[in-house]
């Protein structure tokens, strides 16, 4: 399991959120799980932000992008009304696959609180798994400049 943090990205979209109290666990702060769920926000803010990459765009194109591997790192907590930055950074791959590294930030002190990586693969609509990057994946990163 590679975590390398320290790998320059091809692309960064930043988001911030503010911590719900629906997002805490009983000591307070937000539950572990949660932070996954920020990742889930970064990606989405990164597909929106720089388009063609989107959930519905890769479904249009007749493709899914399940999560193949996920690895998280709690430095610090967040509470109630924190506000978090959500960095999402796409990270140059060859292979057909999607990586994102985040690193979340308390807005307050800019304090590192988490950092994560995810991979997702390219599987069509029927359920394939898709060895070679698919057409589209293609032209994004020609659109990005990302060869």
């Amino acid at each position: 399991m590679k975590k390398n943090f320290d790998t320059a990205p091809a692309l960064v979209s930043r988001i911030t959120s503010r911590v719900r109290f629906s997002e805490l666990d009983p000591m307070q702060i937000v539950w572990h799980g949660n932070y996954v769920r920020y990742f889930e926000d970064g990606r989405q803010h990164f597909g929106e932000e720089y388009s063609g990459l989107g959930y519905m765009d890769m479904y249009s194109n007749g493709y899914t992008a399940p999560l193949v591997e996920l690895n998280v790192e709690y430095l610090k907590p967040l509470g109630y009304h924190d506000s978090v930055i959500i960095e999402t950074r796409y990270i140059r791959c060859d292979a057909a696959k999607i990586i994102f590294e985040y690193c979340l930030y308390r807005e307050a002190d800019n304090s590192l609180v988490c950092r994560g990586r995810t991979v997702q693969a390219f599987v069509d609509l029927n359920g394939a798994l898709q060895l070679n990057n698919p057409e589209f994946y293609l032209e994004w990163k020609r659109k990005w400049n990302i060869e």
